[in-house]
């Protein structure tokens, strides 16, 4: 019985080998499937199955922009990059602002059971107003964000793989938060302007009241019959974030039922529009950890906007100074709120995972 298949080319690293690529091809099912060289790959799980042969080799520039000129009809070539554990699909959209995939498409790309697996789609458009490049992104129930910081370096990541770039580079890129610009540095991590963060509470947007200079900060939240202190910023998307509690000042955030209090925190109704929701454990001055639900996707092992908007929120509640690093799941992030114009700079590590297609 010959079955039909699709195919994927994976390139995976680590810091103590050379990366490797995995080409997978077509095969007819037969005994060898059971040998260790076989891999068995479930493309739709109502209907057949296809089989596929495993060889391993190094990766190939060449190899790598060939596939990234592929335009076939009726198939979607990809590449899954993540930042920090933060993954996404990113998908070359230049031809169009219209997204090449629908939101209920991208729910089950990001399916990690039955899909390829993401946190998000992310889309490579044409710039507007003069930007290089538009940003759009889906989240894996399928809503619309603004942005995302983690998002935004593997875009970065992306771009400069299409282009065939090299060296220290940056793009301006138009987002549904205002204009992002990334810098990709010498060490292979990518620097983000990530803007203004925005403290009023119509703009973030919360119906919590202002406390202190127009700000919402250490406002009481009553969730589930517990008061927390939130701040509230609004970096393009907005931002609840937390130290605390009135049985605890200091969060021990490893302790967290996070699937628990996180939804509570995202839809409750002082947030019209939900909320991303940090909740934070200082280790220090410049020193920060955070554990995430990000809204529309859970809990996430990154969260790069996130990561932003708790500084901000440790500085205005006085807990640290303007520069710090953000322990979160996935790995550390750098961030830094310059006090001469007010922007927020984000640095951190943007990776391949691998090249793949898929029929749509």
């Amino acid at each position: 019985m010959s079955m039909a298949g699709s195919s994927i080319s994976i390139a995976l690293s680590s810091p103590h080998r050379r990366p490797l690529s995995f080409s997978l091809s077509p095969l007819r099912f037969s005994s060898d499937l059971h040998s260790s060289r076989s891999l068995r790959f479930l493309s739709k799980p109502s209907s057949r199955f296809s089989s596929f042969r495993m060889s391993v080799e190094a990766p190939e520039k060449s190899r790598q922009s060939s596939f990234l000129d592929r335009k076939e009809s009726g198939v979607l070539h990809f590449v899954k990059y993540h930042g920090l554990g933060n993954d996404f699909i990113l998908v070359d959209n230049r031809n169009s602002l219209e997204p090449s995939v629908t939101p209920e498409q991208a729910v089950k790309l990001c399916d990690r059971n039955f899909g390829i697996g993401a946190d998000g789609v992310i889309f490579a458009m044409p710039g507007i107003n003069g930007t290089d490049y538009s940003m759009r992104i889906f989240n894996s129930d399928g809503s619309e964000p603004e942005m995302c910081g983690n998002g935004v370096r593997c875009f970065a990541r992306y771009v400069a793989d299409l282009e065939n770039l090299s060296g220290t580079r940056s793009f301006t890129i138009h987002t549904g938060a205002g204009l992002i610009v990334p810098e990709i540095q010498e060490d292979g991590k990518v620097k983000v302007n990530m803007g203004r963060p925005v403290l009023t509470a119509a703009d973030i947007p919360t119906k919590l009241p202002e406390t202190k200079n127009g700000a919402v900060v250490q406002a009481n939240l009553v969730v589930d019959g517990i008061s927390w202190k939130v701040t509230c910023v609004s970096m393009g998307n907005p931002h609840c974030i937390t130290f605390g509690n009135e049985h605890s000042e200091g969060l021990q955030v490893d302790d967290l039922k996070l699937a628990e209090i996180g939804p509570k925190f995202e839809h409750h109704e002082m947030f019209p529009s939900r909320t991303n929701t940090e909740f934070v454990e200082v280790i220090s001055r410049t020193h920060l950890k955070m554990r995430v639900w990000e809204r529309g996707a859970g809990a996430t092992l990154a969260c790069g906007t996130g990561a932003c908007a708790l500084v901000v929120a440790a500085v205005l509640e006085g807990r640290t100074e303007r520069s710090c690093t953000v322990d979160l799941p996935g790995g550390p992030l750098e961030i830094e709120w310059r006090e001469d114009d007010n922007l927020v700079y984000m640095t951190g590590p943007a990776e391949v995972v691998f090249y793949g297609s898929i029929p749509i």
